[in-house]
């Protein structure tokens, strides 16, 4: 049997071809540095996986969840966001709960976009937004993320067309790949730009907690008149190193949350609600561990930097996130530049054309390993020779 038509049109998973390369230079028993890979090496907080433990020991935690989720997974992002960023949320109406927040990026326009409408999508950005475009047979426009507008859209630059025909645009701060962040003077602007323009907002939050130099992400809904507008899309990966739990909420505009809402009625049950008790447990307990982990990020951050600087590669430390944004050698490609310092120096990294047009010229960089395992990284693609030859991008 052949794969639908729909199928076939679905861009090519860019994380399982990079896993893949990878995963074939280490069966064949070499030491890599795996710098590509976006997964939190560091467990889940104890009380976290404790709490599941007592939930699934209750039989009542065996049986369906309700289809929306449980009112206290509801509540949790409620006072979460309450005590976060002062954000007052309804918890009946204004949260969504996601079986992790791939599947609500990717739903999202089949649930509020009809064939043939049109979305913005950030360039450079999270691949699998595309995915949701292809899924839902609706068009794309790219909004450019350049370093000199610190990798935030210019919405004065956009075409009155793309403007006037968009319906949705997705942003993501901190950014997946560039590590930028947001203020909230963006948000407001956003929120004046999406108004105008009768354009719906949907904010990836996935790297909320991490911020750098002692500046907290700001969220989208923090901004005046944000529900009006859009949703934010919070993940429990990032913040609570929960990503193969699977688990997280959008949480907004209830007319958004309610088409969310209707289209998993029709895909899934929730999701298991011994899971969704330890997000619970997450939320509502104590953030020191979330403290420790960016905490441990921002040394990774510094560590890499200065050994860059070391070796004479000129790159911008980034704001948040745990990814850094590198700039390739003169006389690279993303490409060719990845594929050499994994057979050259057994580092792997994930190019930056990969993410779009946009990111051509660069290559993201996990801080997904300790400090001494970046800086070796570092220091193999220093003997290299590349930068002593002044190579770098101007």
């Amino acid at each position: 049997m052949k794969l639908s038509k729909k199928l076939q049109q679905l861009p090519p998973q860019f994380f399982a071809s990079l896993v893949q390369k990878t995963g074939d230079a280490i069966a064949q028993g070499r030491d890599v540095i795996n710098l590509g890979q976006g997964n939190p090496d560091q467990p889940t907080p104890l009380h976290i996986v404790k709490a599941l433990q007592e939930a699934v020991e209750n039989p009542t935690t065996h049986k369906y969840s309700p289809f929306r989720g449980i009112s206290e997974l509801k509540e949790a992002a409620a006072n979460f966001y309450k005590r976060e960023y002062n954000v007052d949320i309804d918890p009946l109406t204004e949260v969504a709960i996601l079986s992790g927040t791939k599947i609500g990026l990717v739903e999202l326009p089949m649930a509020v976009l009809n064939p043939g409408d049109w979305m913005l999508l950030p360039d450079p950005g999270y691949p699998d937004y595309l995915s949701g475009v292809v899924l839902a047979d609706v068009k794309l426009d790219t909004v450019p993320l350049i370093a000199e507008n610190n990798f935030l859209p210019d919405y004065g630059a956009l075409s009155k067309e793309s403007k006037k025909r968009a319906k949705l645009m997705y942003l993501n701060y901190p950014n997946n790949p560039t590590g930028a962040i947001a203020d909230l003077n963006f948000f407001n602007d956003t929120v004046a730009f999406a108004k105008e323009n009768e354009i719906a907002i949907c904010h990836d939050f996935a790297y909320g907690a991490v911020g750098f130099d002692g500046v907290k992400p700001v969220s989208f809904l923090q901004a005046e008149g944000a529900k009006d507008v859009g949703i934010e899309m919070y993940t429990m990966s990032k913040t609570f190193n929960m990503a193969g739990w699977r688990v997280g909420f959008a949480i907004g505009n209830s007319q958004i949350i309610d088409a969310i809402n209707v289209i998993q009625d029709h895909m899934f049950v929730s999701l298991f609600p011994a899971v969704q008790h330890a997000a619970v447990a997450a939320l509502n307990g104590n953030q020191d561990c979330v403290t420790t982990f960016v905490n441990n990020y921002e040394k990774r951050r510094n560590a890499l930097i200065s050994a860059c600087n070391r070796i004479g590669w000129k790159v911008e430390a980034p704001r948040g996130s745990f990814f850094a944004w590198l700039n390739v050698p003169k006389g690279f490609t993303s490409q060719n530049f990845a594929d050499k310092l994994l057979s050259e120096t057994d580092v792997a990294v994930a190019p930056g054309n990969g993410f779009g047009e946009f990111g051509e010229g660069y290559i993201r960089v996990g801080l997904l390993v300790d400090e001494h395992r970046l800086e070796e990284a570092i220091d193999r693609i220093g003997r290299l020779g590349i930068f002593n030859k002044d190579m770098t991008n101007e």
